[in-house]
C-alpha cells in the first residue's frame, strides 16, 4: 500500500503533471468565469468584452513576447551568477516597457473621449494601468517557469483567476454586473495576484541590481525577433475577432467566442507540454545536442497528439451539450456548436505547428518564425474575407483557419529539416505512440500491479 501511495505521489509530483494541473485548474476556473459572463452579459456586451481582451492581449505581447521565451532560453542551464544577471536584466526591460505604456496612455486617454466603440474606449483608458498592476505577476511567471516550479505557478495563477471569479460573483450577487464592473474586477485580480507574488518572494525584484548592459542587450537582440513572432501570432489569433466584429458585429463575435472558448481542452495540455519542454530544448541546444533536442520535440508532438484524440472525439460528438453548459440556451442553438466541431478537427495539427515554432525560436531562428507567422496572418485575413464574402457567416471564418495552420506547419517543417536536422512525420507519430505505451506501462500498469 505504501509503495502504491509513493508511486502515486511521484506521478503527481512530476513536472508534467504539475504543469498540467496549473494550466488545467486555472483554465477550469476561467471556463466557469466565462460561462457566468455569457449568461449575465448581453451578447453585445459579451462581444465587446471579448474584443477588449483581444486588443489588451495583442498589445501585452510587446512585453510577454519580448521576454517570456527569451528569459527561459537564457536562464535554463545557466550558473547562479548568470541566472541573477538574466533576472535583473528581465526586470529592467519589463519596467521600461511598462513605463513606455504609461506615457502612451496619457494622450490615448484623451483620444478615448472621442471614440464611440465601448471596447476600444475602455482599452484606451485603462491599458497601462492593467500592465502596471500585472507587472510583478508577469515577471514571477517568467521566473517560476524558468525554474520549473509549476507548483508555485499553480498557486500564483490560481490567485489571479480565482480572485477574478470571486469578485464577479460578488458583483452579480449585488446585481451590478456590466462591462465596466467586469473590467474593475479584472484589474483588481491582477493587483491581488501581483501582491501574492511580492509577498511570497517569487518576483526576485531584488535581483534588479544584478542587471548588466550585456544581459539587457542579449535579451533585446533575441526578443526583438521573438516579440515580432509573438505579436504576429497574437494578431493571427485576433484577426478573426477583428474581422467578425467589423463585418458581422459584436453579437456574432460573442457566438464565435462561445464556439472557440472550449478549445481550452486542447490548449491546456498543449500549453503544459510546451512549458515543460522549453527548458529541456534550451539546455540541449546550449550544449549542442541536436539529436536529443529533436527527440524531445518529436516525443512531445506525437505524445500530445495521441493524448488529445479521445478529447477531440468526445468534444466533436457532444459539442451541442458542451455549448449549452458553457453559454446556456441562447448560444446552444446558434452556430457555436459547429464552430467548435470545426476547430476540434483543425486542432489535430496544433501540436506539430506549435512545437515547430517553439523549436525554431530555441535554435536561434526567430526571424524565420516571425516571417512564417506574418505569412500566416496574411493567409488568415485573405481567407477570412473571402469566406465572409462567400458565406456571410462565421462558419466560413472558422473553416478558413485550416489554411493558416497548414501554412505554419509546412514552413516550420521545411526550415527545421533544412537548417537543423532531418526528420519525418512518421518519426514524430511513431515516437509519440511508443512514448504513450511506455508511459502507460511505467505509471498506470506499475501502480495496478505493485505489491
Amino acid at each position: 500500500m505504501k509503495d502504491k501511495a509513493l508511486l502515486l505521489f511521484n506521478i503527481f509530483k512530476s513536472k508534467h503533471i504539475l504543469s498540467l494541473a496549473s494550466n488545467g485548474i486555472n483554465a477550469l476556473i476561467g471556463m466557469v468565469t466565462i460561462s457566468m459572463l455569457f449568461r449575465f452579459l448581453s451578447q453585445e456586451d459579451m462581444g465587446n468584452w471579448g474584443f477588449f481582451l483581444t486588443v489588451l492581449l495583442l498589445v501585452d505581447t510587446f512585453r510577454s513576447g519580448f521576454l517570456s521565451t527569451a528569459f527561459v532560453k537564457f536562464y535554463s542551464g545557466s550558473d547562479e551568477n548568470r541566472k541573477d544577471e538574466i533576472i535583473g536584466s528581465t526586470w529592467f526591460i519589463a519596467i521600461g516597457i511598462t513605463l513606455v505604456f504609461m506615457v502612451i496612455n496619457i494622450p490615448a486617454y484623451f483620444v478615448s473621449l472621442h471614440v464611440k466603440d465601448t471596447s476600444i474606449t475602455l482599452f484606451l483608458q485603462f491599458f497601462s494601468l492593467n500592465y502596471l498592476l500585472s507587472l510583478p505577476f508577469f515577471v514571477s511567471n517568467c521566473i517560476l517557469q524558468g525554474k520549473q516550479r509549476f507548483d508555485r505557478l499553480l498557486i500564483l495563477n490560481f490567485s489571479n483567476q480565482g480572485c477574478f471569479l470571486a469578485l464577479l460573483i460578488v458583483v452579480i450577487f449585488f446585481g451590478k454586473i456590466d462591462i465596466h464592473t467586469v473590467l474593475y474586477c479584472y484589474l483588481s485580480a491582477n493587483f491581488i495576484s501581483s501582491a501574492v507574488a511580492l509577498i511570497c518572494g517569487w518576483t526576485a525584484i531584488s535581483k534588479l541590481r544584478f542587471r548588466t548592459w550585456s544581459g539587457v542587450k542579449e535579451l533585446y537582440n533575441f526578443g526583438k525577433f521573438s516579440v515580432g513572432t509573438n505579436l504576429s501570432a497574437t494578431l493571427l489569433n485576433s484577426a478573426d475577432a477583428f474581422i467578425i466584429k467589423l463585418f458581422l458585429g459584436p453579437a456574432y463575435l460573442a457566438i464565435y467566442n462561445a464556439g472557440t472558448k472550449l478549445m481550452q481542452v486542447v490548449e491546456i495540455p498543449l500549453r503544459s507540454f510546451v512549458f515543460t519542454a522549453m527548458p529541456s530544448l534550451s539546455a540541449y541546444f546550449n550544449s549542442n545536442q541536436k539529436l536529443e533536442l529533436l527527440q524531445v520535440m518529436k516525443k512531445n508532438i506525437g505524445l500530445i497528439t495521441f493524448i488529445l484524440m479521445p478529447l477531440l472525439i468526445f468534444g466533436f460528438v457532444f459539442a451541442d451539450y458542451a455549448i449549452l453548459i458553457l453559454g446556456g440556451a441562447k448560444y446552444s442553438h446558434t452556430e457555436a456548436p459547429n464552430i467548435l466541431r470545426i476547430f476540434m478537427l483543425i486542432s489535430l495539427l496544433y501540436p506539430a505547428e506549435r512545437f515547430f515554432a517553439l523549436t525554431l525560436d530555441i535554435i536561434h531562428l526567430p526571424k524565420i518564425n516571425f516571417l512564417k507567422v506574418m505569412l500566416m496572418v496574411i493567409v488568415t485575413v485573405v481567407t477570412d474575407l473571402v469566406a465572409i464574402k462567400l458565406t456571410g457567416s462565421v462558419y466560413g471564418v472558422a473553416a478558413a483557419s485550416i489554411a493558416s495552420t497548414l501554412t505554419g506547419l509546412i514552413i516550420g517543417y521545411y526550415y527545421l529539416n533544412k537548417r537543423y536536422n532531418k526528420f519525418t512525420f512518421f518519426n514524430i507519430y511513431g515516437q509519440g505512440y511508443y512514448e504513450l505505451i511506455q508511459l502507460l506501462k511505467s505509471n498506470y500498469l506499475n501502480f495496478v500491479t505493485k505489491r
